[in-house]
């Protein structure tokens, strides 16, 4: 099945690895193979013998930076996503081209979630105000809002916002239905 909503940077792609279609709720890290798949399509590294702790962390992390965004300013949410971090830090050092930037783990299981943590703080420095949840209560999409005036509301127009404005219009059309039949 192909995922909705590709092209979004690693940490909201990650969020991006659970969705529903059709009314029935995927998750790619449910699967092994799939989970290792998505790890390479980032780059990541994904140790067969690590998988369960490896994918084990990713979800970690995917529930950290989605309670994150759902409440910014709570105390626990930013608590959780610092403690996952506290798993690596960056080590930074010159190289023979110039300054390089290493992500150190104490477990390599930890590499991805951690790589996906630090990536959601330079998102959210950079553009934490764009960064939102799918408008839709039935969707659980994320997304980063590049539109000009920061208003984008919809995972996408085609399926969510589309949806949306066939509910208004229904309400509509069914209220006046009512109120004319009076």
């Amino acid at each position: 099945m192909q995922r909705p909503l590709l092209g979004e940077p690693l940490p909201i792609d990650l969020l991006n690895t659970r969705w529903i279609a059709a009314g029935h709720r995927h998750d790619l890290l449910d699967d092994p193979v799939e989970a290792a798949g998505w790890l390479t399509s980032w780059g990541l590294p994904s140790t067969p013998g690590d998988a369960r702790a490896v994918i084990d962390r990713l979800k970690r992390a995917r529930d950290a930076i989605a309670a994150h965004i759902a409440a910014p300013g709570e105390g626990a949410s930013a608590g959780a996503v610092n403690d996952l971090l506290a798993a690596g830090h960056l080590r930074l050092r010159l190289g023979p081209n110039g300054p390089v930037r290493e992500a150190v783990v104490q477990d390599p299981a930890w590499l991805p979630a951690w790589t996906a943590l630090h990536a959601y703080l330079e998102l959210v420095d950079e553009q934490g105000g764009r960064v939102r949840k799918c408008a839709n209560p039935e969707c659980v999409l994320h997304f980063v809002d590049a539109t000009a005036r920061n208003a984008r509301r919809w995972c996408s127009m085609e399926a969510c916002g589309n949806r949306a404005k066939a509910r208004r219009h229904y309400t509509r059309k069914t209220t006046a239905a009512r109120g004319e039949s009076r």
